[in-house]
């Protein structure tokens, strides 16, 4: 199969807004609510674990599976079409053409790119997501904390099966998670970032208001 056709699947899959279909079957537009944005975070901020976790899984796999599989039907050559068809899933995630180019900021679908490119990098850095998350409750500090730790990794270690682009392409989607979350940078700065455990009740009271409204459209 053409790399180039597997590169355009690759970036429809990672256009697939989870967030905004699970939303949708419960009668809330993630558009509308929260940060806006189409990613597990705003799914948990305004719907809950129980709906953001099976969506994380998803974006995470929208970046893993192009990666794992597409390489194997491409028949060309170049390994490096590994890196093309990751970076076009994050693209979609981040772009998507399903939702008017407005999704998410791509962390979890990068994740998953990495956890097929490299393994070591990418345990390192959730290790450090998880262990900024927790000490700060802010998923942007998280993210931030996560993508400098998957950069540094990058340099440091040797090279995931001595291909050195693996790096530039790390490199690039830390800088580009970084870039995303700067207007979190400020808000953290200034101690306004929203944390987990704060302001849960009132996105709830808001998703419940919506789904009524909604109730009383269709009657």
């Amino acid at each position: 199969m053409s790399p180039w056709l597997l590169l355009a699947a690759a970036y429809l899959w990672g256009a697939i807004p989870a967030s905004y279909l699970a939303g949708r079957s419960r009668g809330i537009d993630l558009r509308l609510h929260g940060s806006g944005n189409l990613g597990a975070t705003n799914t948990f901020r305004v719907l809950g674990a129980k709906v953001a976790a099976p969506v994380m899984v998803f974006d995470i796999l929208k970046g893993f599976l192009p990666v794992l599989l597409f390489r194997q039907w491409d028949g060309a050559a170049d390994w490096r079409w590994e890196l093309a068809y990751g970076a076009a899933a994050i693209v979609g995630h981040v772009f998507p053409v399903y939702m008017g180019f407005k999704g998410g900021k791509g962390v979890a679908t990068a994740a998953g790119v990495f956890l097929a490119l490299a393994p070591l990098a990418i345990g390192v850095a959730i290790a450090v997501w998880l262990a900024v998350l927790k000490g700060t409750r802010m998923v942007s500090a998280a993210s931030l904390a996560g993508a400098v730790a998957l950069s540094v990794v990058l340099a440091v270690a040797p090279a995931p099966g001595g291909h050195g682009e693996i790096r530039w392409l790390g490199w690039a989607i830390a800088a580009f998670v970084i870039f995303a979350h700067r207007g979190n940078v400020g808000r953290i700065l200034r101690g306004e970032e929203a944390r987990f455990g704060r302001g849960k009740e009132p996105e709830a009271t808001v998703a419940a208001a919506a789904i009524v409204a909604d109730a009383e459209e269709i009657r």
